[in-house]
């Protein structure tokens, strides 16, 4: 019989694939050469660094991640051993876009000097996570700057800013960009001293993208606000950032129950695709595309990023328990 791992933190799973094969629910740090030696799949989270430290000499054919990204998984390798890689992309975009203006509400909210006119909105990578901050940012009435260097190469420029732009007339930037170190468009550390020094509007940084898009001791030295929820060195986070964060959160803005529907469905089918099994997921309630309309205030009621940022703060050593114990909240409707 086949031999599945998955990573037990991994929600709406448990009881979808037994009738068709043998699982075994393992915690993250329980994940190991030795317990995958044997497993035909592997379904994951971030935290699962899947290489061939883990997978060499594993009969694993197929890893599926409930997750947007890949940054853990060694795509090159996966691929040279013919062994199938799937993710979740677009799974929690709207859980996302509710914390990036639920966060920004929070900001406004607090603000002792208001900003003179329409507020203008940075967002920088705009693909399913950017498209709906960026929708919503223009429905809530702020001026929305889209950068996406590799999107307006393939499409032309229309529609599109540069980051020098960006920096030049933003007041609040939100960063949506996968993590990458070389290529034309590199984004490690895209947001460090530099950048930050040449946004003279600049007064709110936010980043639910990856940890290291942003330069976490720059964001720390400046005398600007930010809102964090992807940390560098997670779960070893900088605590002089955190201290002056007003928003801080520990990688959750995506943990939404229909996007971990949404994430755990799509591996699922792709398992199902792969194995021939007749595996049934539930969906998601919520659309996929976020909610066609939002007000401020039906985002605010939706989601109290400031609860969350209390929890983190007042235990910081506890990133991955409240990271892995998360209670899921619904998204906008």
């Amino acid at each position: 019989m086949i031999k599945i791992v998955v990573e037990s933190h991994i929600p709406y799973i448990k009881g979808l694939l037994e009738p068709m094969a043998r699982v075994e629910y393992l915690d993250t740090c329980e994940i190991t050469a030795a317990a995958v030696r044997d497993a035909d799949a592997l379904l994951v989270r971030t935290r699962t660094r899947c290489d061939a430290s883990l997978l060499e000499g594993s009969r694993v054919g197929f890893i599926g991640t409930a997750t947007i990204g890949t940054d853990h998984i060694d795509l090159d390798y996966c691929r040279e051993r013919g062994i199938e890689v799937v993710n979740a992309p677009g799974c929690n975009a709207p859980a996302v876009a509710q914390w990036v203006h639920a966060a920004l509400g929070c900001w406004l909210g607090q603000m002792p000097v208001p900003v003179h006119g329409p507020l203008t909105l940075g967002v920088v990578g705009v693909g399913h996570v950017g498209s709906i901050v960026a929708r919503w940012g223009r429905e809530l009435g702020y001026r929305v700057l889209q950068c996406d260097p590799p999107r307006a190469a393939a499409e032309g420029s229309e529609g599109f800013v540069t980051l020098d732009q960006v920096k030049a007339q933003s007041d609040v930037v939100t960063f949506h960009t996968p993590l990458t170190h070389e290529g034309q468009w590199p984004t490690f550390h895209m947001c460090d001293a530099q950048f930050l020094a040449q946004a003279p509007r600049l007064r709110l940084v936010m980043n639910a993208a990856r940890g290291a898009v942003c330069d976490n001791s720059a964001l720390a030295g400046w005398a600007g606000d930010v809102a964090i929820d992807c940390w560098e060195h997670e779960p070893a986070i900088d605590r002089q950032l955190l201290a002056k964060a007003l928003v801080a959160t520990p990688h959750i803005a995506g943990y939404s129950s229909d996007g971990k529907h949404r994430g755990t469905a799509m591996v699922v089918e792709a398992l199902n695709r792969h194995f021939g099994f007749h595996a049934r997921p539930v969906q998601a309630q919520a659309p996929a595309s976020g909610a066609s309309q939002v007000t401020l205030e039906r985002i605010m009621r939706s989601y109290d990023p400031m609860l969350d940022t209390a929890r983190l703060k007042a235990c910081p050593h506890d990133f991955e328990r409240l990271r892995n114990n998360y209670d899921l909240r619904p998204e906008v409707m």
